[in-house]
């Protein structure tokens, strides 16, 4: 497939892309909108006066959702296999 050549805006900067499809095309167009609103958000909160800061800011924020929704995956996964570890016990016991 051909790739589709893109545009997004970050922050007031024009960000020229290639993506291999529609469903990516759109993705990169919703990431690029939460990233703006959380700029402004940060803009109207804190007194930054650089783009970088506020980029940085972002760039934790985001980085920092996906850390905890991978910790709360692989808490959640442990607990699964407990409990099936624990069940698994419990239908031996009652099979001998």
């Amino acid at each position: 497939m051909e790739k589709l050549k893109i545009n997004v805006v970050i922050a007031g900067r024009n960000y020229p892309l290639s993506v291999s499809s529609t469903k990516e095309e759109e993705g990169m167009r919703k990431a690029a909108k939460s990233i703006n609103k959380l700029i402004a958000l940060f803009e109207q909160n804190y007194a930054v006066s650089d783009k970088q800061d506020v980029l940085a800011m972002c760039a934790l924020q985001f980085a920092s959702k996906l850390e905890i929704g991978t910790l709360q995956k692989q808490s959640t996964k442990k607990d699964v296999l407990d409990k099936i570890n624990l069940l698994t016990e419990m239908v031996d016991k009652q099979l001998q």
